[in-house]
């Protein structure tokens, strides 16, 4: 039978876990924003980088072509990449994302190259017969988004140069009012050929056309470039606020359970007591 010391021990310590994830839920919901700030202060620079493939795009538009035709290569192998977690304690977050990864590999005719950031979202698909063959650390920050995106663009350098410029892939949570970690597939690269033909059409803002004097072809690539790491950016960052707003909704299931134990446990401790 419990004791009156057994249970003051076994409430003290609820008590602690309690407070535990009242902290967890503090820092997840200030991470929510951040991360949130960080996604929408970049549309800035990415409305930038598409004002200047737009000029690039109505100049070939004028001259008869848009983009030219990618070349077939035999070599070629896609490119998947995968944003996840480091972290735990965020309910379905994880397996909801390596899920739809590996429905992503399983229609192709190529296994693809997979790039994964998070090693909770890299054991999953090892678990289910696809290890990546990369795996990059989650930024422990927003001040680390830029760093990490870079490091994946090397990557997605690298492994193009050897095994053919194939499609590149980004599979990520978003945050949304139905769910908490909804998945979501962006074609990065080649551009896709709608998003081309809509900036080759749309009107300029002002009456003056912009020039430009760079050497054309170094500003397309530049500028493709400037798109990979704006669209990652974006995706991480939005990846982390879905992830931060997961874990807040795992905590504040948490918080309930541990309010009804408490509630059991002080019951049972004024039985005894009373006994």
């Amino acid at each position: 039978m419990e004791t009156l010391e057994s249970l003051s021990a076994r409430i003290d310590t609820t008590g602690e876990i309690r407070g535990i994830v009242r902290t967890m839920k503090a820092l997840s919901a200030v991470s929510i924003r951040r991360y949130e700030h960080a996604a929408a202060a970049i549309a800035d620079y990415a409305d930038t980088v598409e004002l200047g493939l737009q000029v690039v795009l109505r100049e070939r538009r004028s001259e008869g072509g848009l983009l030219p035709p990618a070349a077939e290569d035999p070599r070629a192998r896609p490119v998947l990449i995968v944003l996840g977690s480091d972290r735990g304690l965020c309910g379905r977050f994880n397996d909801r994302i390596a899920e739809t990864a590996l429905q992503r590999m399983s229609g192709g005719r190529v296994l693809p190259l997979l790039c994964v950031m998070g090693v909770r979202t890299a054991a999953r698909l090892t678990a289910a017969g696809r290890p990546p063959d990369r795996v990059v650390p989650e930024p422990g920050s927003v001040a680390g988004i830029a760093a990490t995106v870079q490091d994946a663009i090397v990557q997605i350098d690298s492994w193009r140069r050897q095994s053919g410029e194939g499609p590149v892939d980004l599979v990520f949570n978003r945050r949304s009012e139905e769910s908490l970690a909804f998945p979501v597939h962006h074609q990065l690269l080649p551009l896709p050929r709608t998003f081309i033909e809509a900036l080759a059409r749309r009107s300029w803002r002002s009456r003056s056309l912009p020039m430009f004097t760079m050497e054309r072809g170094a500003l397309l690539s530049w500028l493709l470039r400037q798109h990979l790491f704006v669209a990652l950016y974006r995706g991480m960052a939005e990846s982390m606020a879905s992830e931060h707003a997961s874990r807040l909704g795992a905590m504040q299931t948490a918080e309930r359970n541990i309010e009804e134990r408490l509630e059991d446990l002080s019951a049972l401790h004024r039985q005894i007591r009373q006994e």
